[in-house]
């Protein structure tokens, strides 16, 4: 019994692990601003989408911002924060 359940507690930990290492914090300026996609684009190459609660209305180019986002399973970055930087 012991056999099987160690290679699933070693499955769960590395989907833990995983799901931490996507998680990424950037500071940039912003270059580009896709309202019809609801994205934006840093001064650091990053175009990152935007949730729903997140209003791209917000945001102005030239803006220095904080991003934290995670890179969906389809590669895409998403933002679940983003505040003015200095």
């Amino acid at each position: 019994m012991l056999k099987n359940v160690l290679p699933i507690g070693i499955i769960a930990i590395w989907t833990l692990v995983a799901g931490v290492a996507m998680a990424r914090d950037e500071t940039g300026t912003i270059t580009n601003i896709n309202a019809k996609a609801d994205q934006f684009t840093l001064s650091t190459g990053t175009t990152v989408n935007l949730p729903e609660n997140i209003e791209v209305e917000s945001l102005k180019v030239g803006e220095r911002v904080a991003v934290r986002y995670s890179i969906q399973k389809s590669g895409v970055a998403m933002a679940s924060k983003v505040t003015p930087a200095k």
